[in-house]
């Protein structure tokens, strides 16, 4: 308490008791994969590997290319925003080498008859240099030739050469005096010999030109660079600094497991996809959208998840079968490409989470942009598909192609749905992120009293909005804090425990209509 001496009106500020809680999003995507090209905004990373947060197309194009051969990830983010997906960080997997040899370009002439007359290739192999090409404005309109030009050498886009005064041939003739002082570019001539330029005023075009790198080195991928390292801060364990991702998407899982002949190694899309629940179970905050394998009949994908993919695991669900898109790269041949349908469905939850809440299963919605489904999948087929957790996509006619299953693969009852799974996540977080005011607070019944008012007024919202089934506040949910959780040794021990229950709605998964003939009885 203040001490007061002076004669006078004070004013006090009394902190409440009771705080507002806001809910933890619960759409941020995280995809695991490869890309066009890595990004060039971190020189401590320049292969790309930790995680970047992107907000739209153009934003990844911008920092990890476009759509590319032998990467499925672009396409599948592409989807992840097209279907109603804002928020996704991006892990790049390095999938190549760089090639070791030096970068190369020949410099156009002003006059195109006169072909690629200046040469120039870096010192260091896989060097980032662009040249930058300048005419000298020397005011000596009577002289004969070509302008002199200036050469600037830019290495990650900062000159760190420069060659004025240039010409072709004499004492500033560019090939001696660029390959006498520089240490980072070669240069030769491309003229043919005898070349009259006496009528020539400008021979090199101005402007500036990246050298091309020669092409990267394949290599090759396995599982344990999928799953990375948290202390490197790359793969699906280096997501652990990205901690509000909520789903978990792996769509070139099918680049690394394609063999040379063509077939994929389940052993390593096992691998993977245990890699990638686990990482889930340990954060419990994110659920892992997984991919069946492609080119599976219905008996095949059920005989693979019984006996191959056993999974039990509350946070993670599995999709099946692959979806057909247009693919931007393709010619008249390949203008349409099949891909795992993880990053569309994605998309999906983000968009229900968005126009319903979490708690609304992510099914029966139509998915943007698919053209097709690989294999149709009847009522019948999905009846054996449906209990062991594999989520059908089906077309329904003018209805659209449709998710038509929200399960998780769990084998506990309690939570064999995504949506419970996923508005469990979202209270545990938000509880967790809105509770910190309460540490090394007096523990005591004012503390008590505030969490549970704090803890009630949000979990009543939810009420409100439909997340939690009860016709009344006391049916959906209760919080209990008071001296029964909080005997005298927890709290000598600093301990502070508030007990909650929800009650989470559930989808209608099968709607059964009873229809029966009433006889008329004559009076």
């Amino acid at each position: 308490m203040p001490t007061y001496t002076a004669p006078g009106v004070y004013v006090e500020e009394v902190p409440s008791a009771q705080k507002v809680l806001s809910a933890a999003p619960t759409a941020v995507a995280a995809f695991v994969g490869f890309t066009e090209r890595a990004p060039s905004d971190d020189p401590n990373d320049p292969q790309g590997a930790a995680p970047r947060l992107v907000t739209s197309w153009s934003q990844f194009e911008a920092l990890y290319g476009g759509f590319a051969p032998g990467c499925v990830l672009p396409l599948s983010v592409y989807g992840y925003f097209a279907n109603g997906g804002s928020i996704a960080y991006i892990c790049r997997i390095p999938n190549t080498d760089p090639s070791g040899l030096p970068s190369r370009l020949a410099l156009p002439a002003a006059d195109r008859a006169l072909g690629e007359p200046l040469q120039i290739e870096s010192v260091d192999p896989d060097a980032n240099i662009t040249i930058d090409i300048a005419t000298d404005d020397s005011g000596d309109d009577s002289a004969e030739g070509p302008a002199s030009f200036t050469l600037t050498v830019l290495l990650d886009g900062e000159a760190v050469e420069q060659y004025p005064n240039l010409t072709f041939g004499g004492d500033r003739d560019v090939k001696t005096v660029v390959n006498k002082a520089s240490t980072k570019v070669k240069v030769d001539l491309g003229l043919a010999k005898g070349t009259d330029l006496s009528s020539q005023l400008e021979l090199i075009k101005p402007g500036q030109y990246a050298l091309a790198k020669a092409a990267a080195k394949p290599v090759n991928v396995t599982g344990r660079r999928f799953a990375g390292s948290e202390s490197a801060r790359s793969g699906i364990n280096g997501l652990a600094i990205a901690e509000d991702v909520t789903m978990v998407v792996v769509p070139d899982l099918i680049t690394a497991a394609t063999k040379e002949d063509g077939s994929v190694d389940l052993n390593l899309w096992k691998a993977v996809q245990t890699a990638l629940i686990s990482h889930c179970e340990q954060n419990g905050n994110r659920m892992a959208v997984l991919d069946a394998p492609p080119g599976m009949s219905p008996q095949q994908i059920k005989d693979w998840r019984s006996d191959v993919a056993m999974y039990d695991s509350a946070f993670a669900a599995l999709y099946y079968p692959w979806i057909k898109v247009e693919n931007p790269i393709g010619s008249n041949g390949n203008a349409e490409v099949f891909i795992p349908p993880s990053g569309h469905v994605a998309g999906v939850w983000a968009r229900t989470d968005e126009s319903r809440g979490v708690w609304k299963a992510p099914a029966n919605d139509t998915i943007r942009g698919v053209l097709d489904i690989e294999r149709a999948v009847t009522q019948n087929e999905q009846s054996l598909l449906n209990p062991i957790g594999i989520n059908c996509i089906r077309p329904f006619g003018t209805r659209g192609i449709r998710i038509w299953g929200a399960r998780t693969l769990a084998s506990d009852s309690d939570w064999r749905y995504i949506n419970v799974r996923r508005l469990f996540n979202m209270v545990e977080a938000t509880i967790l992120e809105g509770t910190q005011w309460a540490v090394f607070e007096p523990n005591d019944m004012a503390l008590w009293e505030g969490v549970s008012r704090t803890l009630t007024g949000f979990l009543r919202g939810l009420w409100s909005a439909g997340a939690l089934f009860g016709a009344t506040p006391d049916q959906a949910f209760y919080v209990k804090c008071d001296a029964e959780t909080n005997p005298p040794e927890s709290i000598d021990a600093g301990k502070l425990v508030v007990e909650v229950g929800i009650s989470p709605v559930k989808p209608a998964e099968f709607v059964v209509f009873r229809i029966s003939q009433q006889k008329q009885i004559a009076a």
